[in-house]
């Protein structure tokens, strides 16, 4: 199994982020491509004069950050010999990382960033012709996504597949790729930030959030309630990191239980705020439409409201 070249010492929270030169290549080049891709964004508003809000630009940094941190340090190496380990990579790359990457609002950004252009082919042109595509309609609808979502649970970990996925440096890291897409998938409608097919109402994003997290609660519970392994990969951890496999396993389902708390937190707090906007914008739109006609729509409801007075008596 790839990350047995070298032995590793007892699992501790400096020694998990430290550097590691042997760092997973394809996620190194991910993120420097996230940066730079999104930064350029910023910049070329910026020389346009228009501006771009801080709080989005932080949000994409510290997402990117987050995503670096699991998968281009000393973690990364022990997540190949710990179920635990290899479970706080999961959580974060499917549950933090999309979310605080969307609060960066990538898609509106790359809107207004991109040029115009003049032929059916232009960058801008062509990300407007996928957003409104019938892919990607169905790709990003709940039906879709939240099976999804609930099958990377149930469908990698009680099956063999994880145990084959994680034979090889190539399985591990497409895996990886696996968890941050489908996280991005199912929290891109819940956000509402950026432009896609689905915006569903702030109620309905609530909702679609609660049908997701409680399977994965139960799958976290299923894992520390277990009384066996489930996975044969982990069998067999370094005798240097004096580690109990069947604990550590009890250990990886506490964890995956906890995260099913996080995300739910963050969601609301940002669907709350977007509500209070919303309203904000909506009330304030009234108000400039009954300056520019003198109340007419309150008048008319007074008038009906006389109407049916008049009636009764």
């Amino acid at each position: 199994m790839p990350g047995m070249g070298a032995d590793l010492p007892p699992l501790t929270l400096g020694r998990a982020l430290a550097l590691d030169p042997s760092a997973d290549w394809p996620f190194v080049l991910l993120c420097l491509l996230l940066l730079a891709l999104y930064l350029g964004g910023v910049v070329r508003l910026r020389r346009r004069g228009d501006s771009w809000p801080l709080g989005r630009t932080v949000a994409w940094v510290l997402g990117t950050a987050t995503v670096a941190l699991v998968t281009c340090t000393r973690l990364n190496a022990y997540g190949m010999q710990l179920l635990s380990a290899h479970m706080m990579q999961h959580m974060v790359l499917s549950m933090l990382s999309p979310i605080i990457l969307l609060l960066g609002a990538p898609i509106t950004l790359a809107l207004r960033a991109l040029p115009a252009g003049h032929g059916p082919f232009s960058p801008r042109d062509l990300l407007v012709k996928l957003l409104h595509s019938r892919y990607l309609t169905v790709v990003s609808h709940p039906a879709f996504t939240i099976p999804l979502f609930i099958a990377s649970l149930y469908g990698l970990y009680f099956t063999p597949l994880f145990d084959f996925l994680m034979r090889s440096t190539a399985g591990h890291t497409l895996m990886m790729m696996h968890f941050l897409g489908v996280g991005l998938l199912f929290f891109w409608p819940i956000m509402g930030v950026d432009p896609g097919p689905h915006r569903p109402g702030h109620l309905m994003r609530m909702l679609e959030l609660f049908i997701g997290m409680p399977f994965h609660a139960f799958f976290g519970i299923a894992v520390m309630m277990a009384s066996g392994l489930m996975v044969t990969t982990y069998a067999h951890p370094m005798a240097t990191l004096h580690v109990d496999p069947l604990s550590d396993q009890h250990l990886a389902g506490g964890l995956a239980w906890a995260f099913s708390e996080i995300p739910t937190f963050i969601v609301l707090i940002s669907l709350t705020f977007q509500w209070a906007r919303s309203e904000e914008r909506l009330s304030r739109r009234k108000d400039r439409t009954a300056d520019r006609d003198g109340d007419r729509e309150l008048n008319a409801y007074n008038a009906y409201l006389a109407s049916l007075e008049r009636r009764s008596v």
